[in-house]
């Protein structure tokens, strides 16, 4: 998943985004809210970590301009600012979580998986369509009907999971690519080829289907195993 991290503490950044990188997700770092609200309407991201004190434009300011698009990407806002009024205008502008400054790495991932699954539209703490299942917990996946977990390099991940999250639907090459590569780093070739040729190993090449020339699908199914209706 692509993150766009807006923090113009350095060190908090860097401490930050390094965590992110090792918890498997892509991260986008801006220093300032005019490069976050330019960054917000070239790019699509899967959440962002949004501080309220930034330089040429305040957090809440970037926060309702992306909801005044109707722009519905998670915010989860990590600031100092821990006064009521600050907490009930984040909330209340359109942001999905409030977390203050100093904060444990361990809490942030927990906070950012319950935001992502409730955008998503699931309760349970898995990643699932019936069949395969993958916990960003622990970044394990299970096949139901085969028994122990499968450990994935953290790419091999970070295409699973883009794939279990939009369950019937078709992703190219560019999108899978968009949710493994932050800015500056350089896209190796054929890695995503690379990457789903391994998962079809660890999991069975059944689950993801390649559409010819268009991208790669992990199918719809219900809790019996059975393909539902694309």
């Amino acid at each position: 998943m692509r993150i766009l991290l807006v923090e113009d503490d350095t060190m908090i950044a860097e401490a930050v985004s390094g965590s992110l990188k090792d918890e498997r997700y892509a991260v986008d770092w801006v220093n300032n809210g005019l490069t976050a609200a330019s960054a917000l309407a070239a790019q699509s991201y899967d959440l962002v970590l949004l501080d309220l004190g930034l330089p040429g434009q305040d957090g809440l300011q970037v926060l309702q301009q992306l909801r005044s698009r109707h722009n519905a990407t998670p915010v989860l806002i990590l600031t100092a600012r821990d006064d009521i009024d600050s907490r009930l205008a984040g909330l209340d502008g359109g942001a999905d979580d409030y977390i203050i400054k100093p904060f444990v790495m361990a809490e942030l991932h927990a906070r950012m998986r319950a935001v992502l699954r409730r955008r998503g539209g699931q309760a349970a703490p898995k990643l699932s369509n019936g069949v395969i299942s993958l916990d960003p917990a622990t970044y394990q996946a299970e096949v139901a009907g085969q028994a122990g977990v499968i450990h994935l390099s953290n790419k091999e991940f970070a295409v699973l999971q883009a794939l279990l999250t939009r369950p019937g639907r078709i992703l190219s090459r560019a999108d899978l690519e968009d949710k493994i590569y932050g800015w500056g780093e350089e896209v190796e070739s054929n890695a995503v080829d690379f990457l789903i040729h391994g998962l079809r190993k660890k999991i069975g090449k059944e689950h993801i289907k390649n559409i010819r020339g268009v991208g790669w699908m992990m199918a719809q199914q219900d809790i019996s195993g059975h393909e539902t209706e694309i």
